[in-house]
């Protein structure tokens, strides 16, 4: 890749896990130039300028937004927040990236579900479904795609800000997820991942990823290496999924396509469904994923004396 041409980043201003952001800050911190695509003029997007990013305003829905942003750049990483427009955007970026005709590398960030998902074989989250719908477009794009598809994030608030809301209350994690077991990956270990295959696309193209935590294990073995990192007792409370949802969930009034996700996500879990545990963090990074006790000690101040 020519040193001028920057790689793209969409998504850099989003939230959970804020996977877009520290893309664009290990980039940089590698000395390559970036161009970080944000919705609106604000303060997150000044802190992307502030990193030395170019930062283009604009929307992924809109063809002509995605053309501008993407003259010049030859890689891109493409990542959205949870949006009902997921599709659309999706197929605005291989649209514009197969006009344009010279892109060395797409990264897709995607889902792990979607490997256990089929034409005859859905969830009921159209979010998931739209992950889903989206890979296919990428596929039939001709595009120099890498799929990367973590697990649930440990920066989903079912792990960082739920749960510190109640460790600080009670000590306790109150989920509905059963006896399922999980694998919750850190976003700093998908966006070290990322960041190596964007660096250096060729052995990647054409790959799957799916990125998890180190080991997969049920809620009481996680509030346990909560306890472990926090030094005070943390217990999980199975709550019955219909009080969760009621009680807890639909009281915080989250868009109905988030919400919605958000429940399947949950029920997914107590199905056991998120039971995923891969090497693919160490094969991509030579590092190996970080566990439940290396994450909440990151976060430990979130979680209160």
């Amino acid at each position: 890749m020519a040193d001028e041409a920057p790689i793209l980043v969409t998504g850099a201003a989003g939230r959970v896990g804020s996977i877009g952001r520290m893309v664009v800050e290990r980039l940089r911190e590698r000395g390559l130039a970036v161009r970080a695509l944000v919705h609106r003029e604000d303060a997150r997007a000044e802190a992307l300028r502030a990193m030395g990013a170019e930062v283009v305003i604009g929307d992924l829905t809109r063809t002509e937004d995605v053309a501008r942003a993407l003259a010049g750049c030859r890689r891109v990483y493409f990542g959205m927040s949870v949006s009902e427009q997921y599709l659309e955007a999706t197929t605005a970026v291989a649209a514009a990236a197969r006009a344009q005709g010279d892109l060395e590398v797409l990264v897709n960030i995607s889902q792990m579900t979607v490997s256990q998902m089929s034409l005859t074989d859905q969830t009921d989250s159209p979010q998931q479904r739209q992950h889903w719908l989206a890979e296919r477009v990428l596929e039939w794009s001709g595009l120099p795609v890498v799929e990367v598809r973590p697990t649930v994030l440990f920066e989903n608030p079912f792990f960082l800000a739920w749960a510190a809301e109640s460790i600080r209350r009670d000590g306790t994690i109150r989920l509905p997820f059963g006896a399922g077991r999980t694998s919750p990956v850190a976003a700093r270990d998908v966006v070290d991942a990322v960041t190596v295959i964007l660096t250096d696309p060729a052995p990647h193209i054409g790959r799957i990823y799916e990125l998890t935590g180190p080991r997969s294990q049920d809620m009481r073995a996680i509030a346990a290496q909560y306890a472990a990192a926090l030094h005070r007792p943390v217990t999980y409370v199975d709550v019955p999924f219909e009080q969760w949802r009621d009680q807890e969930l639909r009281p915080r009034n989250l868009p109905e396509h988030l919400r919605h996700h958000i429940e399947v996500m949950a029920s997914l879990h107590a199905a056991n469904r998120y039971d995923r545990s891969t090497c693919d963090v160490e094969s991509i990074t030579g590092h190996p994923a970080a566990d439940i006790v290396q994450d909440v000690a990151r976060h430990v101040a979130e979680f209160g004396p």
